[in-house]
């Protein structure tokens, strides 16, 4: 009797689990008020060209090729903390993956009151300067319209995923008082182009080919855009999760960031999960999603 019994009590608790699962994921899909879509990045024309040609192309799970256009989705939450995210999907700097690591995302900082930007910004196409100056001016954008959003200016911080975790963390350690990010989330992040640790797509997609170049010229550049090269006594707090067995971009580019982060006193937090592998986004399939977005959620709130 005191079997069965026990096995009923864990059937209570694995329903009453699931129930709660059920409520979140509902919490998460209802706490969007709106959604503004395809908003113009710059409203006085874009200011240089990535080069690219042709017509941009949406592949499955909302995979964003060829993107030359670029803009944003913002997404307003019903509850407002006043705090506000800028995303940065990856993609190699070739696409962007605009739904798990975007959509999603988007939708779960709603949930925690938090306005979020989708950025659409352009691939470089070898042009290195041109995703750095649209994360530059969503900043902007933000923080000019904080007024109209709810947005307290002192707040606005960035996300990245993968060549999207290159891109936010390129724009943690640069940036001028106006595009200071105040705080930043790296999700399995590349963040050295140097041979040993680099995401050679993404690399080669930011900086061109290496034997384009003067090998000098190219060494100068992979220390500017290694952010682990880069890190100040200015930069801003840092989240960092990843999976130890990512075979997509080595573990150590985290690792790197958090040491050059900690060599400053730059308050950190670094996650490495058992599993995951790499590229889970905000997918609530990563078996990990309720320990990751619980500890970002409380590492949020706890920022000043």
């Amino acid at each position: 009797m005191k079997v069965i019994k026990q096995v009923l009590a864990a059937i209570v608790m694995i329903c009453i689990a699931g129930q709660i699962a059920a409520q979140s994921s509902s919490d998460v899909n209802n706490s969007t008020e709106k959604i503004l879509k395809d908003q113009i990045l710059y409203k006085n024309g874009t200011p240089q060209s990535n080069g690219l040609e042709g017509k941009e192309s949406e592949k499955e799970g909302l995979r964003m090729h060829n993107v030359a256009n670029p803009r944003y989705q913002l997404y307003i939450p019903k509850t407002n903390s006043g705090r506000a995210v800028i995303i940065c999907p990856g993609g190699g700097y070739a696409y962007l993956a605009a739904g798990h690591e975007g959509d999603q995302p988007a939708k779960w900082f709603n949930s925690q009151g938090i306005t979020a930007m989708v950025l659409y910004y352009r691939m470089p196409n070898g042009h290195r300067e041109v995703p750095l100056a649209d994360l530059h001016q969503a900043i902007r954008v933000m923080r000019e319209n904080a007024e109209e959003w709810n947005i307290d200016p002192a707040k606005v911080g960035i996300i990245g995923f993968s060549a999207g975790g290159h891109l936010a963390s390129t724009g943690t350690v640069k940036f001028d008082e106006s595009t200071r990010p105040d705080f930043s989330i790296l999700i399995y992040p590349v963040i050295s182009l140097t041979p040993e640790l680099a995401h050679n797509g993404s690399r080669n997609n930011l900086l061109g080919p290496a034997d384009k170049m003067d090998k000098q010229e190219y060494d100068k550049l992979i220390a500017e855009y290694s952010a682990d090269q880069n890190v100040t006594e200015d930069t801003p707090p840092v989240f960092i999760a990843l999976s130890n067995d990512d075979k997509t971009v080595p573990p150590q580019n985290s690792t790197a960031m958090y040491n050059a982060l900690k060599a400053k006193n730059i308050p950190a937090e670094l996650h490495i999960y058992p599993s995951g592998g790499h590229g889970w986004g905000f997918r609530e399939s990563f078996k990990y999603y309720d320990e990751f977005t619980t500890s970002l959620a409380r590492w949020l709130k706890d920022l000043k």
